[in-house]
């Protein structure tokens, strides 16, 4: 069952990648605290995720955390090397954090893996706010691209919450 506002984060075993290394943690350790964008994209290095997904939330880091959020972390069902690899590469680690659901079970926990042939389980794309471990909002991507869970649409999600902006 996909995850809706009001419900907690589970709590799964993760790798976190950070600017400064990996290591090993749980997903409610990572996305409990203060607020959170939490982005989910099918596979590190795959052509929407790499060129749209991920770039809009780099892109967009400052505005994003001027408007209340404390961390902003991109899922991804690959594995740490890979999702280092690419979080260097994108030049994303410093403004977005990576969870690396390496078998898709945080993926399954929140009811949003999908099955892609040839990739296998994997995350589909969504976004999600949350206020101490607490879902406020989903987006969900039923489209091919990448709009109501890119970046613009979450920072008009943030802003019509009422959010004060820091100066």
């Amino acid at each position: 069952m996909k995850i809706t506002s009001g419900a907690t984060i589970p709590s799964v075993p993760v790798k976190l990648v950070t600017a400064d290394g990996v290591s090993d943690t749980t997903s409610d350790a990572v996305l409990g605290s203060g607020k959170v964008v939490f982005f989910g994209v099918p596979g590190a290095f795959t052509p929407t995720c790499d060129t749209s997904h991920l770039p809009g939330f780099v892109a967009g880091a400052d505005r994003i955390k001027a408007l209340g959020v404390s961390r902003i972390v991109c899922g991804t069902v690959n594995d740490h090397h890979v999702t280092k690899a690419w979080g260097e590469r994108s030049e994303a680690l410093g403004k977005v954090d990576f969870i690396a659901d390496y078998n898709g079970d945080l993926a399954e926990a929140i009811g949003l893996a999908v099955t892609i042939p040839g990739l296998g389980k994997r995350f589909a794309r969504f976004a999600i706010i949350l206020e101490g471990g607490i879902v406020q909002d989903v987006f969900v991507q039923d489209s091919a691209g990448v709009t109501v869970s890119g970046a613009p649409a979450i920072i008009l999600a943030l802003e019509g919450q009422g959010t004060s902006v820091s100066a």
